[in-house]
C-alpha cells in the first residue's frame, strides 16, 4: 500500500531510466540483506546465546527484505494501472475535431435542465474526411459525453438507456479542471473514473455531414456492467414514478437505494453538510452491514432446518449469503468506497469462517483497505476513503472486543441503558477521531452534528433506507406506500434539520490544517479515544484533546507592513482575484455563473476562502456587471461577511439589493478614489466621475464601465482591470506616469480580447509580466492571437491561469515569488 501511494504524489511517470535504476537498487538492496544475514549467522553461531541471535537476525532480515519487495511491487502495480490510463488519453489533435464514435451507454444517465450526461463505452471512431477508422488503442476507451437541448431547449432529446449501443457525432475534448488550492480536482477524478475525454454530442450542428445523424443501433448491448447499470436504471425510474407527486426527496430517496446523488438539491446538502449528516445520504457501510447481516440471519436460520447444517454448517452459509448480499448491493450501489469497505470486510470474514481461522478485527479492515487500494490506487484521494476507513478505524481501537451485557442476569431497562451508552460513545469516539480529516478535506465541522446524528441516523437506517429499498423491488401499488413511508419520515427529519442548519453557530468553518497541524491532533486523538476506563484516565485523555486545539488557530496573513499578496483564481472564463495586506482583504469580482444550479464563487472561490480559513473580506469590489464578473457574487454574500461593496452596478442590480438587506455600504467606482492599507495603495483608475450608465448605453457593453484598480508598495504595482476597452486604455494611459524603479504585473484586460491590450496602453503601463484569466478551448478564442502578439513584441511574459493554475503573487520587501497551482501541485494525470 505504501509503495503504491508513492506513486500518486509523483508529478510524472518514471523514465525507463528511473525503472532500470530502482530495479538495480532493489537487487543489490536484497543481496546485501541476505549477505549480511549470512555473515551475522557465522558470527554469531560461536557465541553464547547464539543461535537465539541468528533466530530474529533471520526475522528482521525477512522482514525487510519482504517490505522493499512488496513495496517496490505496489510502486509498479500503481504504475502499470496509470500508464495504461495514460496511453488512452485523447491526442490535442483530436479536441474540438467532428468524430463519429459508436459504442454503449456504461452509465446512469443524469438529467439536468439543460440536457443530460452519461459516460460511453467507445467501440469505433471515425473522422470526417478520413476513411479509416482511428486506431483505439490509443484512443480513450470511455468517454463523458453531454446530449443538450440547445439555448432555446428546441433539440427533442431521446430516451438514453444503459446498454443502448449508438452512433454518435460528437466534438472532444481532454479533461481539464480548474487548479485552485483546496479546489476539486477535475482532471484527478476524470482520471480515476477512466474517462479519457468529455465532449457534447452535435445532434443537428451545421457543417456535419448528412449521414452523421445519431442513430440508435441496438436496444441493449449484454455485459456484466450494462445488465448491472440497467438494473440501476430500472431501481431509479420505479422510485421516481412510486414516490408521492411533488416529492421534495425523492433525491434522497435514491441515493440511499443507488448511491446517485445527482438528483438532490444543493439546498439540501447545505442543510445536511451543516448538520453533518451528509456520510447518510449515500451509501454508507451501515446500510451494507444491515442488509449483509439481515441475509446472514435469513440464511442461518433457514439451513438449520432439517439435516442440512451436517453437511455445512450453518454459519458458514450465514456468513457466505451475507457476502453474496453485500457485493450483489454494492454493485447497485455504483461501487462506492464506502461501500466497497463493507464489502471486503464482510468478505474476510467469510473466507476466515470457511477456511476455519480465527481472524482479529484490525486484520479484516487492513484486508479490506489492501483490497480498494489494489483495485483503485486513486482510492486515497477522496474524501470517503479516509472518512470510511477511519471512522471503522476508531471504533476499533477505542472499542474492542466491547460487547455490552450479557442475556442474563440483567433487566431490559439496564440492557438498553448500557446500548444508549455504547451508542454514545461510538459517536463521541468517531466525532473525535474524524475532526482532523473533515476539516483538511471540507474546511468545516458541524457542531450540531452529534445531536443531529443521534435523531437522523435511527430513522435515516432503520425506516428511510429500508422502506425506500422495498418500494424500489416491491410492486405496485405496495411499493408506493413504502415510498410514502419513506419519503415523509425523510420529511420529518428534513424539518427537524432545517432549523439547526439556520443556527450562526451550527458550523465552525476553520482553516484546512497544515501537515504539523494534522500529526499533532491526529496524536492527540489516538491518547483520548483510547480503550479503558475514562474515570481512571480522564486526564491523560484531556491532555489529548488539547493536542488538537492547533486545528482552532486563526489564519494569519504572515504579511508585514507594506507588503501584499495577489491570488489570480483560476476560474475559467471569468474573474476573480483575492488581495492581501498585513490586516485587509479585498475580492475582486466573483467568477462566472456556470449553469443555472451554480457558480464560480459556490464551486471555486467559496473552497478557496474556506480553506484559507477567510470568513470575513474588508471590500469587495466589483469590476462590472457582466454575469463572468458578477456571477458568484450571491453565493458569496450569503457565505462571506464583506465590509463594503465597491463597484460599477446599476441601481436595480440584485448585488446591490442583497448588500441593503445585509445593511452593506455600497459605493460607486470612480477615478480619483484611492486608500491606503498597512502601507499598501490603492488607486481607481477608471471609470471617470462623469461617466454613468445613461452616457455609455449607446455602446450595448458595460465594459466601458470596468472598475481599474492599481495596487502599488515602494517596489512593485499590481492592475486590475476588468474588462476594460480601448476608451478607457486611452484615458488611463493619459493620466499615469509610471513610478521610477517600480515592476508592474498586469492583468490582460478582458481576458486578452482584441477589444483591449491596445499598444499605447501597454507603453504607458509598461508591465514586466501580464497574466490573464479565460477558460480552457473558450468559444471566444480568448487570448486573441493579435493581443498576444502585442505583449510578445515587447517581451512580455504572459501567463495564462489555464496553463498555470491559480497563481499566488506576494510582495515582500524588493522582492517578490510568485507560485503556480498547476506546477506545484502537478501529478501524473494533469495536463
Amino acid at each position: 500500500m505504501a509503495g503504491e501511494s508513492l506513486l500518486l504524489f509523483l508529478p510524472q511517470l518514471p523514465s525507463t531510466e528511473v525503472w532500470a535504476a530502482l530495479l538495480i537498487s532493489l537487487s543489490i538492496a536484497l543481496l546485501l540483506i541476505f549477505f549480511l544475514r549470512n555473515k551475522l549467522f557465522w558470527v554469531a553461531k560461536n557465541f553464547q546465546g547464539g543461535a537465539s541471535f541468528i533466530n530474529h537476525q533471520k526475522n528482521y532480515g525477512k522482514l525487510l527484505a519482504g517490505i522493499l519487495l512488496l513495496g517496490f511491487l505496489g510502486f509498479a502495480w500503481s504504475a502499470y494501472l496509470t500508464h495504461e490510463r495514460l496511453q488512452r488519453s485523447l491526442s490535442p489533435e483530436l479536441e474540438g475535431v467532428d468524430l463519429l464514435v459508436t459504442g454503449v451507454v456504461d452509465g446512469l444517465p443524469s438529467q439536468n435542465s439543460e440536457g443530460m450526461r452519461f459516460s460511453f463505452h467507445v467501440e469505433s471512431v471515425e473522422m470526417e474526411g478520413n476513411s479509416n477508422l482511428l486506431d483505439l488503442a490509443t484512443f480513450p476507451k470511455r468517454l463523458s459525453l453531454g446530449w443538450y437541448s440547445g439555448w432555446r431547449g428546441h433539440i427533442q432529446l431521446p430516451e438514453i438507456k444503459p446498454g443502448q449501443r449508438w452512433r454518435l457525432p460528437v466534438r472532444l475534448k481532454r479533461p481539464h479542471g480548474l487548479m485552485n488550492p483546496h479546489g476539486f480536482d477535475f482532471e484527478r477524478w476524470m482520471f480515476q473514473q477512466d474517462l479519457g475525454a468529455n465532449g457534447a454530442v452535435r445532434a443537428g450542428a451545421k457543417g456535419l455531414l448528412r449521414s452523421w445523424k445519431p442513430a440508435l443501433l441496438d436496444e441493449f448491448s449484454a455485459s456484466f456492467k450494462t445488465y448491472v447499470e440497467l438494473m440501476r436504471w430500472h431501481l431509479r425510474e420505479r422510485i421516481n414514478a412510486g414516490a408521492p407527486d411533488g416529492a421534495a426527496y425523492v433525491g434522497v430517496l435514491i441515493a440511499l437505494v443507488m448511491g446517485e446523488q445527482n438528483a438532490i438539491a444543493q439546498s439540501d446538502w447545505r442543510v445536511f453538510n451543516a448538520t453533518g449528516i451528509g456520510h447518510l445520504i449515500s451509501i454508507s457501510g451501515l446500510h451494507v452491514t444491515m442488509l449483509a447481516g439481515m441475509a446472514a440471519a435469513l440464511a442461518n436460520r433457514l439451513w438449520r432446518t432439517g439435516s442440512l447444517p451436517i453437511y455445512c454448517s450453518a454459519q458458514k452459509v450465514g456468513a457466505l449469503s451475507g457476502f453474496i448480499v453485500a457485493l450483489v448491493y454494492t454493485w447497485l450501489a455504483g461501487f462506492q468506497i464506502p461501500a466497497q469497505r463493507t464489502m471486503y470486510m464482510v468478505g474476510v470474514v467469510a473466507v476466515a469462517m470457511w477456511t476455519g481461522r480465527i481472524t482479529r478485527s484490525f486484520d479484516i479492515w487492513w484486508w479490506a483497505l489492501l483490497v480498494v487500494l489494489l483495485l483503485d490506487p486513486w482510492a486515497a484521494y477522496t474524501p470517503g476513503f479516509w472518512l470510511s476507513f477511519g471512522a471503522v478505524a476508531a471504533i476499533l481501537f477505542a472499542m474492542p472486543g466491547e460487547d455490552g451485557l450479557s442475556e442474563c442476569g440483567y433487566s431490559k431497562r439496564q440492557k438498553w441503558w448500557q446500548s444508549f451508552k455504547e451508542a454514545s460513545r461510538v459517536q463521541a469516539v468517531v466525532t473525535i477521531a474524524l475532526l482532523p480529516l473533515t476539516l483538511f478535506w471540507f474546511s468545516q465541522v458541524s457542531v450540531v452534528s452529534p445531536l443531529a446524528n443521534a435523531f437522523a441516523i435511527p430513522l435515516i437506517s432503520f425506516i428511510v433506507t429500508p422502506f425506500a429499498m422495498l418500494g424500489a423491488v416491491l410492486p405496485q401499488p405496495i411499493n408506493e406506500w413504502c415510498l410514502w413511508v419513506a419519503h415523509t419520515c425523510m420529511e420529518g427529519v428534513a424539518w427537524f434539520l432545517k432549523p439547526m442548519s439556520a443556527w450562526f453557530w451550527s458550523v465552525a468553518h476553520l482553516k484546512q490544517p497544515d501537515l504539523w497541524v494534522m500529526v499533532i491532533s491526529m496524536a492527540g486523538i489516538v491518547v483520548a479515544i483510547r480503550p479503558g476506563a475514562l474515570l481512571k484516565t480522564y486526564k491523560s485523555r484531556l491532555f489529548g484533546l488539547l493536542c488538537c486545539t492547533p486545528l482552532l488557530l486563526a489564519p494569519s496573513s504572515q504579511l508585514k507592513h507594506g507588503e501584499f499578496r495577489v491570488t489570480v483564481l483560476d476560474i475559467g472564463q471569468g474573474t476573480a482575484v483575492l488581495v492581501e495586506t498585513a490586516k485587509h482583504r479585498m475580492l475582486y469580482d466573483t467568477g462566472p455563473k456556470t449553469s443555472a444550479e451554480s457558480d464560480a464563487g459556490e464551486r471555486n472561490v467559496l473552497p478557496f476562502l474556506r480553506g484559507q480559513g477567510i470568513s470575513y473580506i474588508d471590500r469587495l469590489a466589483i469590476s462590472h456587471k457582466d454575469t463572468d464578473h458578477v456571477g458568484g457574487g450571491l453565493s458569496l454574500l450569503k457565505e462571506i461577511r464583506f465590509g463594503d461593496l465597491l463597484g460599477t452596478l446599476p441601481e436595480w442590480h440584485f448585488l446591490l439589493k442583497k448588500a441593503q438587506t445585509l445593511n452593506m455600504p455600497a459605493l460607486p467606482c470612480q477615478a480619483g478614489q484611492e486608500w491606503w492599507w498597512d502601507g499598501v495603495l490603492f488607486k481607481v483608475w477608471h471609470p471617470a466621475s462623469d461617466m454613468t450608465f445613461a452616457s455609455v448605453h449607446h455602446s450595448g457593453k458595460p465594459n466601458a464601465l470596468s472598475c481599474v484598480i492599481e495596487l502599488r508598495n515602494h517596489a512593485y504595482s499590481f492592475w486590475l482591470t476588468g474588462d476594460v476597452e480601448k476608451g478607457g486604455e486611452l484615458l488611463i494611459a493619459n493620466e499615469y506616469i509610471a513610478p521610477k524603479e517600480v515592476a508592474s504585473i498586469l492583468l490582460i484586460p478582458h481576458h486578452g480580447s482584441a477589444t483591449s491590450s491596445t499598444s499605447i496602453f501597454l507603453d504607458a503601463i509598461a508591465p514586466r509580466w501580464a497574466v490573464v484569466q479565460a477558460g480552457y478551448r473558450n468559444r471566444y478564442r480568448h487570448p486573441n492571437r493579435q493581443v498576444v502578439q502585442r505583449y510578445v513584441d515587447r517581451d512580455i511574459p504572459i501567463l495564462e491561469t489555464v496553463k498555470t493554475g491559480a497563481q499566488v503573487w506576494e510582495f515582500r520587501g524588493d522582492g517578490h515569488q510568485q507560485t503556480y497551482w498547476r506546477e506545484l501541485h502537478r501529478r501524473s494525470w494533469h495536463q
